[in-house]
Parts: C-alpha cells; structure tokens; sequence
C-alpha cells in the first residue's frame, strides 16, 4: 500500500473532505494501492467549519504529523491541497519538493505567473515529478474539441479570483495556443474577459457566480456547445494516482504556466475594465 501525505493550510475543506472519499473509490474499482494515511495543515483550526487537524485525521484514519518534514519523510507521494489559498503554495513546495516525491499541486497552483516559475525550479533542481490542474481539464466533453479556433466557456463559484481558472484551463487545452493580450468587462456581477490567442485564436469566458459550465467552440466554421457535466473531479484523482505509480504528466506542463499567466492578467484587467492588456 502506498501511502499518502496531504499539506494543507487547513484541513476540513471541500477538497480535504472529499478527495480521500474518491481516491477510495478509485482504488476499489481500479486495484490501485493508494490511502492517505498522514497529514499536516498550517493552521490547526478550519475556518470552513471549526474543526481541528486531530478531528480530520480521525475522521479519515489518517495520522497526524508533528511537521512538514516528517510528513514528507514518512509519505511515498504527496498532495499540496490549499485550493482556496494559493498564496501558500511557493512556501509549501518549498518545504515539499526537495524531498523529491511525486506531488500534486492542487488548484490554483500559484497567486501569479512569478511564483509558478520558482515552482517549477525548484522541483527541476531536486528532480521532483510534480503537477497541478483544474479538475475542468478533465471534461470528457472536450477532448473532441482540441484545435478549435475559437472558444467561449461559462463558468461560476464563489469569486472570480478563486474560480476563474476553471474556465481558463479548458480553453487553453482546447485552443493548445499562447495568450497574446486579454481584456475584461464587469457587467453588474458578471464579468466578461476576451483573450486573444497567437494564429488568430480567441476565447471569451463569462464569469458568473451562478453560471453553469459550458463551452461552445468553432472549428473550420462549424461550431458545437457542450455542458461540461462528467465526472470531471473522479477523472482528476484517477489521473493524480497514474500519475503517483508512473511519474508522467497526461499533458504539457508549460500549459500550467500558460494558465497562471492568462490568470494573473485577466485579475489585472478586472479592475481597468475594457483595456487591452498586453501579456
């Protein structure tokens, strides 16, 4: 059985909460040998709902580390989870990828395209096989879709800051093309961003707490629209426990810096609204 490790900032969140669940069932349908079986979080009590790092690990089976570096020395792989708390991330990875253990990175990977390239580094320096997505790349819905020309996707949440990589992750895995510039409009609550991608490509994103996900794509001139309704979250941990027995990426990672860049513009364009914003 391989055990793993989660870091978090604080355990007893929606990610925290779930993913031991799923990674369960993975493993029970897949004969994969996986279980968490320790944790650390930066700060004992959650927020979310008040309860302490010993409740969660009792709740899951899990042990609870006295340290970062004992959870690192004691796990075979490792998941950084924060997925509400990027600004965590560079310092956590700090402490994690130099033990050279395969780790996930949860959503959103970094706060800016700066911190995601000294993620990068540092698990290039310590050789340390690593990766982080949007559960949204997991859509079966777009994997027909690669190499459209043009894309609008539709998407929610709680603020744009937090869940606007969700609708940023599939248009850069459909469209496979780097950003050029982006803008961005308010519309009460809703907001609208334009990206113009290299070869003429271009995405618009409509952000809406409310708003279902959805793309609708034009490739040689014929469009089609999908609501990205499958299983993307049980696609993620599937991937992430590959990824722990085979040390290889689905995908190219230079697309998660792409991302973190298209990201980080478009939260600048937010607040200079209908300006072009050359990345």
């Amino acid at each position: 059985m391989k055990t793993i490790g989660f870091v978090d900032y604080y355990l007893s969140e929606w990610h925290a909460n779930n993913y031991p669940v799923w990674i369960k069932e993975i493993c029970e349908k897949t004969g994969k040998k996986f279980c968490v079986k320790y944790a650390w979080a930066e700060k004992e009590v959650s927020p979310v709902d008040g309860r302490t790092t010993d409740e969660w690990c009792e709740s899951f089976g899990a042990e609870k580390c006295a340290s970062i570096e004992e959870l690192c020395e004691k796990s075979d792989v490792i998941i950084i989870l924060a997925p509400s708390n990027p600004e965590t991330h560079l310092r956590l990875a700090e402490k994690v990828l130099p033990f050279g253990k395969r780790t996930y990175i949860d959503k959103t990977f970094a706060p800016d395209f700066a911190a995601s390239e000294k993620i990068f580094d540092i698990a290039k320096r310590y050789n340390t096989p690593f990766f982080s997505t949007s559960a949204l790349r997991y859509a079966t819905e777009l994997d027909s879709l690669i190499g459209s020309d043009k894309i609008i996707v539709t998407g929610g949440g709680g603020n744009f800051e937090e869940y606007i990589i969700h609708q940023i992750e599939p248009a850069v895995k459909v469209l496979q093309a780097k950003a050029a510039n982006v803008s961005a409009q308010k519309q009460g609550k809703q907001i609208i961003c334009r990206v113009e991608f290299e070869g003429g490509r271009q995405a618009t994103m409509l952000y809406g707490e409310t708003m279902p996900f959805t793309v609708c794509t034009e490739k040689n001139g014929v469009s089609a629209y999908a609501s990205l309704n499958s299983d993307y979250f049980h696609a993620l941990i599937a991937d992430i426990l590959r990824f722990f027995e085979s040390g290889e990426v689905s995908f190219d990672t230079e697309q998660t810096k792409e991302v973190m860049r298209i990201r980080e513009a478009l939260i600048k364009a937010k607040s200079h609204s209908g300006e072009i914003i050359e990345l």
